[in-house]
């Protein structure tokens, strides 16, 4: 080892290590020490003569024939680690003469001049590899620059002159130069002259390929994207790759071409200008296919979705056809969609592997980017009932246009989900169509950063840039993508620049604002041509092979065209895009339409409450508050009384125990907002070490997921819809920190949730949680805003229902959503489980309490809980006044928490027999049967609706038409609580109490609609 020391000073070690950490200088060390024996002075390692070695050395370096031939056969041994006659050195040490006389000896100042240009040659390879994209021909018309600036890297060789910025000349450009381990350039050579290295890294970094890597904080990842890449030749196709992706640009282009002709006035929303995406997203299925992927979900805009489902998903022709005739009926009941909006799930082999495929292109709106997170939720979904830990059988692929991809925020809040635990979904290819246009607006007005892909920077995503006119560079391109998702589990981006050989649709003239641009496509040769002259030229297939491509082509689609023509009816369904297979009947209806009791056992209770009140791990420290929560949940369970959160822990507990997973996703949920829920544990002296006891309820149960969220509610709701769409056995639950915050994920709900089913017969059952109640909290944190759920509610408020046996649940299947605000823990544990075992899914609203769940009052017995107990949709009056009716002067509807209010006031007045207080539950659809009931039996009562949210928001004014329906117009209803206003609540204290304090006198002055007219 002393040996290795002195030659490493002798040699400057550091300064080769400087060079690269090149592998030479660590084997001449090696070898070096042969001659050495430790103990022994070593006359020609030191001294003077210890200068020759390392000046032969960097000599060596710079021009292996500038050295005696004894040094070149020396230092060349040294770097092929091979053996070498173990008397050259004796012969060197005998004769330190006999370097000089060779003329041998260099200068110091030589010798660092040598290393300043290695560290310069490392540089530059470096600069390529950070900047290199910045000048790659990646625009196929040759107009601008993709990352929106003509500025060229100073550091970039694109002239001779440029060599000065690293302190080279071109007379440095045949020198041989060692390569760095941080580069794959030089392939099974470990030297090149500086104008190989420089063509190389051009071809690699500045040709139809723009790479974007080297933020990547990963070293591993570095350099397997730079092995992909930079190795010489790795961009080899067979002629078969070639006939196979000349085949697909022929369906891709020749598609749009037939629906062109058929339907020119048509929108469609075509692909001409990026045909190549069919091509490059079969080539990514196909590698997926072969590495084990099962499934994979896609989500895209409308632009070449009807290519995708043709030529990608493999819907039939036929069905695609017939959807641009005027006069097709649709058979499903609800509005459709346009045909761009419509998704597909299809099984199929693939033909590139001979394995089984499942391809499902999910349904969207127009609102581009909104199904981002609604895909990476049903992917999740999807690995998760498969045990698929490492997503290497389910994947997800997303679709982007370029100028949604930078604009769409909802892009940014889906990255920042990907890895995390309870939403990653182990990486997901991104494909932006760059049509370096947005509709009318020019990229350099859409954005402020140089690509359109820069959000994906922000988690390690490697973004691949290509010219979408260059096929093959886009099928490389597809495949290390692919390879790349699974070897490392996470996102990557392909860029494909390309153009819009149309305007935003077919009807629109795109010349009005970008001529240039427009002038220089009208001239674009068309990516299928030039493809198959290049082919053709060199002899991988001929013109007539090419031709019989086409032609065989255009037959299908021509025979398909006909076959269309019989198509008479629409059938949506048809275009499901998440199925439930035997969840419902052969014909997509609900098994039966009637719903079992929600109650349980009260073994069932006693124990889940047990458990919930327990920790039900070994040594495990839990905080001292926690221990007097978990005690009075103890307390309760013995009394057979349960507060809001215990009535949650028992109704999730319950329908785990039947197989039903539950899912509860939102920001703070493990504790709850209003620190009431504590469903996970934490040790207090033990780091991320966590117990969840609705885990350990019994040893065969499905798994509870509870997790806290990132800080969105716009991408964090879409995934949870997502979810829930994957499979109708699960509770899938999304809670709003408060109730307000949904509007942020307005989109998702008023898109998919509110008409999902319309627009494309999906089924969803998912759960809204939120937090609602005025209480003088502020403007922001005290109203879920409930009139706009009941706005957006389809039952007829003039349509006067027919009542059968079966009216509640026929109610429940002709509705688009429930809404629900419960009064009672009771009523809320019932909804919960009402949502699984009702034999369909709607999607259910539940405006959930703030200070209901301390409130004393707000308790409920085991007794509304247990076996043959059931939801309330009303809750009637029960109390002194239900024994009198006749006598009963004013009832009182109402809903959620101002009940508690009213009852107090009621009492404190002492009217508790000539005012009735009855509860709506169940708020949409509206139980009129009920309430027909409640209205019958007050015949000499003053009608009042009574809410503590302004009367411009709340229910007044979905429950006033629907309650003079049930009368038929003969009596009103009186509107009680506070006035119209723009804020949802007021912010000061005393102004809260004050109007409370107004409108409960007005509620229980028996005189106060005396001769007003209604």
């Amino acid at each position: 080892m002393s040996h290795l020391k002195l030659l490493a000073a002798t040699l400057k070690w550091n300064g080769i290590k400087l060079l690269g950490k090149q592998e030479i200088g660590r084997r001449i060390f090696l070898h070096s020490q042969r001659y050495a024996s430790s103990g022994t002075s070593e006359p020609f390692l030191s001294g003077s003569n210890s200068s020759y070695v390392e000046e032969m050395y960097y000599a060596w370096l710079e021009n292996p024939k500038s050295v005696h031939k004894s040094w070149d056969l020396f230092f060349r041994n040294a770097n092929a680690g091979q053996a070498y006659d173990p008397h050259l050195l004796d012969q060197l040490e005998r004769k330190p003469s006999f370097l000089q006389s060779h003329g041998l000896a260099q200068t110091p100042a030589k010798a660092e001049k040598l290393v300043e240009d290695h560290l310069a040659v490392q540089s530059l390879i470096r600069a390529y590899q950070i900047r290199g994209h910045h000048v790659a021909q990646l625009d196929p018309l040759g107009i601008l620059d993709a990352d929106l600036d003509s500025f060229v890297p100073s550091d970039l060789i694109t002239t001779i002159d440029k060599l000065g910025f690293y302190g080279l000349h071109e007379s440095d450009l045949d020198k041989v130069f060692q390569l760095p381990t941080t580069t794959f350039i030089g392939g099974k050579e470990n030297s090149l002259s500086l104008r190989e290295i420089i063509k190389r890294l051009e071809n690699t970094y500045c040709q139809h390929i723009g790479l974007e890597f080297m933020f990547i904080n990963d070293v591993e990842q570095c350099q397997w994207i730079r092995q992909k890449f930079e190795t010489p030749g790795i961009m080899k196709f067979t002629n078969e790759e070639k006939r196979t992706l000349l085949a697909r640009l022929v369906r891709s282009m020749r598609f749009e071409d037939f629906l062109a002709r058929k339907w020119s006035s048509e929108k469609r929303f075509g692909l001409e200008g990026c045909e190549v995406m069919i091509p490059a997203l079969k080539t990514i299925i196909d590698k997926s296919s072969e590495m084990g992927i099962e499934y994979v979900i896609m989500g895209m805009p409308h632009r070449g979705r009807l290519n995708v489902l043709a030529n990608v998903i493999r819907k039939e022709l036929e069905q695609i056809f017939c959807q641009f005739d005027p006069k097709l009926e649709a058979a499903d009941e609800g509005s459709g969609d346009v045909k761009y909006h419509l998704g597909m799930y299809h099984e199929r082999i693939n033909r590139a592997t001979n394995k089984k495929i499942t391809l499902s292109l999910m349904a969207n709106p127009s609102h581009l980017e909104a199904v981002d997170p609604v895909v990476q939720g049903k992917t999740k979904a999807e690995q998760f009932y498969r045990g698929d830990t490492a997503g290497k059988k389910v994947m997800s692929i997303l679709l982007h246009g370029d100028a949604a991809f930078a604009g769409q925020g909802v892009v940014y809040e889906t990255f920042h989900l990907s890895d995390l635990p309870s939403y990653t979904t182990n990486g997901t290819i991104h494909v932006v169509v760059n049509n370096q246009i947005g509709f009318t607006t020019d990229p350099r007005m859409a954005r402020s950063s140089p690509y359109p892909t820069d959000v994906a920077r922000v988690v390690n995503a490697p973004i691949f840039h290509v010219n979408a006119d260059d096929p093959e560079a886009v099928m490389y391109v597809c495949n290390v993508a692919a390879e790349w998702r699974n070897t490392f589990n996470k996102d990557v981006v392909v860029d494909l620049v390309c153009y819009r050989r149309r305007g935003h649709n077919e009807m629109d003239e795109p010349m009005f604002t970008q001529p240039l641009m427009y002038k220089q496509i009208h001239k674009q040769v068309p990516v299928l041509k030039k493809y198959a002259d290049k082919l053709i030229a060199d002899g991988t297939v001929t013109l007539q092979e090419f031709e019989e491509e086409i032609a065989k082509y255009d037959r299908i689609c021509e025979e398909a065209y006909t076959r269309s023509k019989d198509n008479k009816i629409l059938h949506i369904k048809h275009w499901l895009d998440s199925p439930w297979p035997g969840f419902f009947n052969m014909d997509g209806e609900p098994k039966s339409m009637s719903c079992p009791p929600t109650g349980i056992s009260e073994d069932l209770l006693t124990h889940i409450g047990n458990v919930a009140s327990s920790v039900p791990v070994k040594d495990f420290k839990i905080h001292p508050g926690l221990s007097r929560i978990l005690k009075a949940r103890l307390e309760m369970t013995q009394n057979r009384v349960v507060d809001w959160a215990l009535a949650e822990y028992m109704a999730f507990g319950s329908v785990l125990k039947e197989g039903i997973h539950v899912r509860l996703s939102g920001q703070d949920v493990e504790r709850g907002t209003f620190s009431h829920r504590h469903h996970v544990l934490h040790d207090q002296e033990v780091d991320k070490r966590t117990c969840v006891p609705m885990n350990h309820l019994w040893e065969q149960q499905a798994p509870y997921t509870v997790c806290n969220s990132s800080l969105s509610e716009y991408g964090v709701l879409g995934f949870e819809l997502g979810f829930a769409m994957a499979s109708p056995n699960a509770l899938v639950c999304w809670e709003a920190q408060f109730g307000d915050f949904h509007n942020t994920a307005q989109c998702i709900i008023d898109q998919f949730i509110s008409s999902g089913q319309a627009k494309w017969v999906r089924h969803n059952g998912i759960v809204l949680l939120l937090p609602h109640g005025m209480e003088g909290m502020g403007p922001e944190h005290s109203s879920a805003r409930p009139e706009r759920f009941l706005q957006m509610s389809n039952d007829d408020s003039d349509a006067y229902p027919e009542f059968t046996e079966q009216f509640e649940v026929s109610q429940l299947y002709e509705c688009n959503w429930i809404v629900v605000n419960c009064s009672t823990p009771a009523n809320y544990f019932h909804v919960l489980r009402r949502q699984i075992l009702l034999p369909f899914r709607k999607p259910l609203i539940v405006l959930t309490p703030k200070s209901l769940l301390r409130h004393p009052e707000a308790k409920s017995s085991f007794d509304e809980m247990v076996s043959g107990t059931t939801f309330q949709r009303v809750i009637p009056e029960n109390g002194l006044a239900a024994q009198a009716p006749h006598e009963v002067k004013r009832v009182i509807f109402c809903t959620g928490k101002v009940y508690y209010d009213l009852v107090k006031e009621r009492k404190n007045q002492d009217l508790e027999k000539q005012v009735a207080i009855t509860r709506l539950e169940q708020i949409s659809p509206f139980p009129f049967d009920l309430l027909k009931e409640e209205l019958e039996k007050y015949p000499g009562a003053d009608l009042v609706w009574c809410q503590e949210e302004h009367k411009n928001s709340g229910y007044y004014d979905y429950v006033k038409p629907r309650f003079r329906t049930i009368v038929n117009h003969t009596r009103p209803i009186w509107y009680v609580g506070r006035e119209p206003a723009a804020a949802a609540a007021t912010g000061n204290k005393n102004m809260h109490l004050v109007s409370l304090r107004r409108f409960l006198d007005t509620a229980f002055n028996l005189e106060a609609f005396e001769g007003k007219t209604f």
